[in-house]
């Protein structure tokens, strides 16, 4: 099974990337959905979140408020460090958990993990797909998709790798500046590549 990652900066267009990925018969599967799954109501993870950041994080249905949560995390490096050791190992466990249940039979497997280099955790994949947009172009996306300001966004953006770094460490870049149909495109022809190192 050949163990692909999917990484890129935030609002880079990965999620459309591993969509596609999917339609073409690789497995796939979403550590954002992952780290999500990791502080549901209940769990060890949220328990610890509110044990480092307080009560004010937990909405009164018992789940994370992200928005608060965001707030302090990225204006607060420290807080942020201390945020990502608690759900991190929790996502990486549950990739290869994934890994583990697939069937042997599986091709190709692609993990969307959009703080792999951050994380330090390439050694555990055999191909790097970074998707990749112009830095103008992420920050455009980001404010839109998130109704963020500039500040707010330039913030988030500040604590991730610059694209242009992830992209010079992949095995393979899908750039996702043009349309929809040009980066479809593009995944068509980094999945064929991938097939053929099978």
């Amino acid at each position: 099974m050949l163990r692909v990652a999917l990484t890129g900066g935030i609002a880079t267009g990965k999620s459309y990337c591993l969509a596609k990925f999917a339609e073409l018969g690789a497995a796939t599967i979403d550590a954002d959905v992952l780290a999500r799954d990791a502080v549901a109501p209940g769990s060890s993870a949220l328990a610890a979140v509110v044990a480092r950041f307080g009560d004010a994080m937990r909405r009164p249905d018992g789940t994370l408020d992200r928005a608060a949560l965001a707030r302090v995390v990225f204006s607060d490096g420290a807080a942020r460090a201390d945020l990502e050791a608690i759900v991190h190992p929790r996502v990486y466990h549950a990739v290869r958990e994934w890994y583990v249940r697939l069937s042997p039979a599986t091709p190709m497997a692609v993990a969307d993990i959009p703080l792999l280099f951050e994380t330090g955790h390439t050694h555990e994949f055999d191909r790097i797909v970074v998707a990749a947009c112009s830095a103008p172009e992420q920050l455009r996306r980001l404010m839109a998709r998130d109704s963020l300001s500039e500040a707010d966004a330039r913030a988030r953006l500040a604590a991730q790798w610059p694209i242009e770094e992830k992209a010079a460490r992949a095995d393979y870049v899908i750039s996702t500046d043009g349309t929809f149909a040009e980066t479809e495109a593009q995944v068509r022809a980094v999945f064929a590549k991938l097939r053929g190192e099978w």
